[in-house]
């Protein structure tokens, strides 16, 4: 009789820990505010879960969300709003407050994606939430990357009314890209956002700079977001700052978003994004959201990297500056080994962009810089889609390059180089 009492009692306690453990493969899109809930999308079961991409959720004996981890890998773009922006997110409750402290992997405080280290939810009578603030690691008050110390929320017959403020208690736009001051959220029935309104002091809709009064969402019966759409305040749709009107999303039958849909004001078409990350191909044959191997590097683009890179060395030989600033990305980095006297340490110097344009107009003006007939050694170390590496080997100097291809153009990003007369590091 004891031990069936003690296999009733086990196996009751393997039963109560699975219901306080949830497995999800994503969590629900949020665009809106910090004020609605998070929900995981799309369950799994733990070993599904030990084999992709997840968010585990756990939860207290009463029910309440006690943690979030976050096992999601996938490497799409996250809106701040739509992630939990730490490997861990540990809740705690104080009389009418909901305390959210994040984690990295080794369970150290850690900033989240809003760039704080605690947010602090305060609730109602109602159990409502009425106020998020934001703390750093001694619990001072602290602004997130947008700016923003504290949210206010205030329940009106139409609205959820969201207020900002930054640390000087002035109020701020929902954030730096998209002007909104007050707004007003409007939920369903489950919680889920369908509009976000942009009101005046008065709490009436008014359109911002860019004509835009409102965004509104559509979500399908498993909480995938499906579609958003920008208002003008008559309702009609209306062009935004990135020019279109509405976003449709399609996703496989995992929950992966795989393509984006951009369309005008009259819902004509005006392009189709294809959303890449590293969901596994071997969950779902019908995904587009693996990784795609790189094919080889075409003859043009080998070329091309091959005439960039000697492009420096010419620049440099023959003072032609203006060629110097074509095969030269705007933030390269260069770096050679210097030695400060003063200190007496090596170190890496730097060169600009800048400097090397300024080296290139008069470098060479006695013409003795170079030998008369210079002998430059390119060879292509590895070329992966738009990125490469390349060893240049001259009369002067052995250099590593890497170059980038950005609009169609391979430019050199990165040089680190050294004498080629190693006899000038002795000390």
């Amino acid at each position: 009789m004891k031990n069936i009492t003690l296999l009733l009692f086990f196996g009751l306690s393997l039963s109560s820990i699975a219901q306080n453990i949830k497995y999800f493969r994503h969590l629900r899109y949020n665009h809106v505010s910090p004020f609605i809930e998070l929900v995981g999308t799309h369950p799994i079961d733990g070993n599904t879960a030990s084999k992709t991409s997840h968010y585990i959720f756990k939860y207290d004996m009463n029910g309440r969300m006690s943690e979030i981890i976050n096992n999601h890998y996938h490497t799409e773009k996250k809106h701040p709003l739509a992630s939990i922006g730490s490997h861990k997110v540990v809740f705690s409750y104080e009389d009418a407050k909901e305390i959210r402290t994040f984690y990295n992997a080794d369970n150290t405080r850690t900033r989240n994606d809003r760039k704080v280290y605690k947010e602090v939810y305060i609730y109602d009578e109602n159990n409502v939430k009425k106020q998020l603030n934001f703390y750093d690691l001694d619990d001072k008050p602290m602004k997130s990357n947008w700016k923003i110390a504290e949210y206010q929320w205030q329940q009106t017959s139409k609205y959820i009314v969201e207020k900002r403020y930054n640390l000087k208690g002035n109020l701020v736009n929902i954030s730096p890209y998209f002007p909104f001051g007050i707004t007003g959220i409007v939920l369903d029935e489950n919680g889920i956002p369908k509009g976000h309104y942009n009101l005046n002091e008065q709490l009436e809709i008014t359109e911002n700079k860019h004509g835009i009064a409102s965004y509104q969402d559509t979500y399908d019966e498993i909480g995938s977001h499906i579609k958003y759409t920008y208002h003008d305040k008559e309702d009609n749709l209306a062009m935004n700052q990135w020019n279109y009107a509405v976003g449709e999303k399609l996703y496989d039958r995992l929950g992966n978003n795989i393509k984006l849909k951009l369309y005008d004001a009259e819902n004509k078409l005006l392009r189709t994004e294809n959303i890449y990350s590293n969901a596994s191909i071997k969950e779902d044959a019908d995904s587009n959201t693996s990784i795609k191997v790189s094919p080889i590097a075409s003859k043009e683009d080998s070329l091309e990297i091959k005439k960039r890179s000697l492009g420096y060395l010419i620049a440099l030989e023959k003072m032609k500056p203006k060629l110097m600033d074509t095969v030269l990305n705007d933030n390269l980095n260069k770096i050679t080994i210097d030695y400060n006297r003063i200190r007496a340490k090596e170190y890496g110097r730097a060169t600009s962009k800048k400097q090397m344009i300024e080296f290139a107009r008069s470098w060479n003006r006695s013409g003795n810089r170079f030998p008369k007939n210079p002998t430059n050694t390119i060879e292509i170390l590895d070329i992966y889609n738009r990125i490469a590496t390349v060893k240049i080997f001259s009369d002067n100097w052995v250099e590593y390059l890497h170059l980038i291809k950005l609009d169609n153009k391979w430019e050199i990003m990165n040089i680190l180089w050294q004498h080629r007369d190693v006899s000038k590091y002795e000390r």
